[in-house]
């Protein structure tokens, strides 16, 4: 009896090593509001900002699974250039100990956020490079910070569980085939000329949720990861968009205290915009319905989380990858600094020119240099792993690692560690139009990115089954 107490004792000790620590988890949400002053982003051309509408916040998770942490922080934000990125990250690791490498920090993407400093060309058109936003950027690593520092001092031991649920009448893809045999990009309201999509979009809702370990457990966390681009409330005020109604939706519910942490997925070429209804689509109602559309497959979702018994060691890898830049001539350079200097027209011809213009500008500042852009993942256990996109990707590139992700619940995170702008899929260059027209990177660049995600992937679920097998 005795020799049985001992091997089921240390049967129980090689599964706890197997498993690895308890996973604890924290969260935090730190207000990033502008002053008054700075223009808001998302356009070619400087926008007043008359104030503020809701809150943007910076929210930030920390795990630790009791020998890694890790941390996932999403600002509501137009973008997140790769500069406030190492600020942040170094400044994160100097504070609570997590390495720089293990933090993934991404942008909503919401147009209604202040324009930020990026040190590209359109600095100088959209305000971008005003003292003003200049400061105010300079701000944004350390009140990251705060939310990570935060969120690591309110470690707690949770449970988690994961769900997915389907809405596909929310997301559109905004790229058309037309009568004409082009490829039309928002080609309007009840355009007759409309013949279908020119691709799919993502209609997976993915949901992880944490809550307390206790006997009377407590939401800690619904994290909501959905592809559609938040460019919905308009006007000239602060707002999150979208992500910021989901959020109070789901508070309803759940709690002011929980905290609702929305990761944009892999939404380049998608929008909310039906165009087969010709109601008005731009307003902070309009924001506030989708939202609402938005919780309430999350609302479907919660009777359906499947709880993560066990939820595996914390592991995160990253790389990166050099992506090659499109081609220019030198003549085309010449008439790009003269459409920048000129640009006057406020047609969609105008529009265009201006965006060739910066991508020419933008590609020539890199003297033949490619894009250097960081792929990130963070896997928990077997079932789940969270991927940084370095951009606007294009949905077809983030399916495609859906599909080939060996992680049950794969959460894409665009706009994350770094923002180059679009990044199409190979077969959309030919198509051409906006995103196309202004990609910093050449043809196939998307699909190395893929490759980059699915090989991590793949590598950090073999560990994951190989730490997952009791040693014998």
């Amino acid at each position: 009896m005795k020799a049985w107490s001992i091997l089921l004792a240390a049967s129980c000790l090689l599964n706890l090593d197997a498993r690895g620590a308890e996973l604890r988890l924290g969260t935090a949400a730190v207000p990033i509001n502008p002053p008054p002053g700075i223009g808001l982003a998302g356009y070619y051309h400087a926008r007043g900002n008359e104030g503020v509408l809701d809150d943007i916040l910076a929210k930030a998770t920390v795990l630790d699974d009791g020998q890694t942490r890790a941390a996932i922080v999403v600002c509501d934000l137009i973008s997140m250039p790769k500069w406030i990125v190492s600020e942040a990250r170094r400044l994160a690791q100097e504070r609570t100990g997590i390495p720089g490498a293990n933090i993934m920090i991404g942008a909503t993407h919401t147009h209604t956020a202040p324009v930020l400093f990026r040190e590209w060309s359109r600095d100088e058109t959209d305000g971008g490079g005003e003292q003003l936003s200049k400061d105010y950027s300079g701000t944004l690593p350390k009140l990251i910070v705060e939310a990570v520092v935060s969120a690591n001092e309110k470690l707690q031991p949770v449970r988690i569980s994961v769900a997915k649920e389907t809405e596909n009448r929310l997301a559109n893809n905004r790229r058309f085939w037309m009568r004409d045999g082009s490829v039309g990009w928002n080609p309007g309201k009840l355009n007759a000329q409309i013949v279908r999509p020119a691709g799919p979009i993502d209609p997976e809702v993915g949901v992880f949720f944490a809550e307390t370990s206790g006997a009377k457990p407590v939401p800690v966390l619904t994290f909501v990861n959905y592809a559609m681009h938040p460019d919905t409330t308009g006007g000239t005020r602060i707002s999150a968009d979208f992500p910021g109604a989901l959020s109070r939706a789901l508070a309803l519910y759940k709690g002011p205290d929980m905290l609702t942490m929305f990761a944009n997925g892999t939404c380049g070429n998608i929008n909310h915009t039906d165009v087969h209804w010709a109601g008005a689509q731009s307003s902070p109602r309009e924001a506030a319905r989708l939202g609402t559309i938005l919780a309430a497959a999350v609302f479907k979702a919660y009777p359906r989380l499947q709880s993560l018994i066990n939820t595996g060691v914390l592991r995160v890898r990253s790389e990166i990858v050099k992506l090659p830049l499109p081609p220019y001539t030198p003549e085309q350079l010449e008439q790009a600094r003269l459409d920048v200097r000129t640009a006057r027209d406020n047609t969609r011809a105008g529009f265009m020119k201006l965006v060739r213009a910066h991508r020419v500008l933008d590609t020539a500042a890199r003297e033949g240099n490619p894009q250097e852009v960081e792929m990130q993942v963070i896997a928990l256990g077997q079932d789940v792993a969270w991927v940084a996109w370095p951009g606007e990707i294009f949905v077809e590139l983030g399916l495609s690692v859906k599909a080939g992700s060996p992680f049950a619940h794969t959460y894409n995170v665009a706009l994350a560690n770094g923002t180059i702008g679009y990044i199409p899929n190979k077969s959309a260059y030919p198509e051409g139009n906006y995103e196309v027209e202004s990609a910093r990177v050449a043809e196939g660049s998307g699909e190395m990115l893929v490759t980059s995600a699915l090989r991590m992937l793949a590598e950090l679920h073999r560990e994951a089954d190989a730490s997952s097998t009791p040693r014998r």
